[in-house]
């Protein structure tokens, strides 16, 4: 690939913000969020703060760790995948910078893809919740090994589908 090819491959990033991030799915976090006392005033409850979704045979929603190892940037991004039966959420277990890439459905491929640097001074300890048949690039931890915790579908089915770009993209530091 040459150096004109590289540059007009680079992946663009966006503010990370609600508004930003919705096409895509939720951000989870307490900040901003709607929030009310329950037990007997000794907890604050941040309510409904994503759209779980599970569909098909058997479907339930289950809950792992995932440990994501540290990535180095920049790199190249040459795959994304996406789940057709369920959303799945990622909340992050400490205060590192992790990076998401999504990118829009074209007729059953991703298209161009976009990226936000989650870091955990603009909302604390935070998540995402990528809805039904968003198209993401696996988990990008940067810096240390992060620990997520990841709401998403178990049952019957295959919920995951795999692109492979014909032509990486770059993912740099924003």
């Amino acid at each position: 690939m040459s150096g004109s090819e590289t540059r007009s491959r680079r992946i663009r990033h966006l503010p990370f913000t609600r508004k930003n991030f919705a096409p895509f799915g939720d951000v989870i976090a307490a900040t901003g969020a709607h929030h009310y006392p329950i037990n007997a005033g000794t907890t604050e409850r941040y309510h409904d703060l994503a759209r779980l979704e599970a569909i098909g045979p058997s479907a339930r929603q289950l809950i792992s760790i995932f440990r994501g190892l540290p990535r180095t940037l920049p790199m190249q991004i040459v795959m994304m995948e996406r789940h057709p039966l369920g959303s799945q959420g990622f909340f992050a277990l400490q205060r590192e910078p992790w990076m998401v890439v999504l990118a829009p459905d074209m007729a059953g491929k991703p298209g161009d893809p976009v990226a936000f640097l989650v870091e955990p001074d603009e909302f604390g300890l935070c998540g995402v919740n990528y809805h039904r048949n968003i198209w993401h690039h696996p988990l990008i931890a940067l810096e240390k090994v992060c620990d997520f915790l990841v709401v998403d579908r178990g049952g019957e089915g295959n919920n995951l589908q795999e692109y492979s770009y014909p032509e990486p993209w770059l993912l740099e530091r924003a």
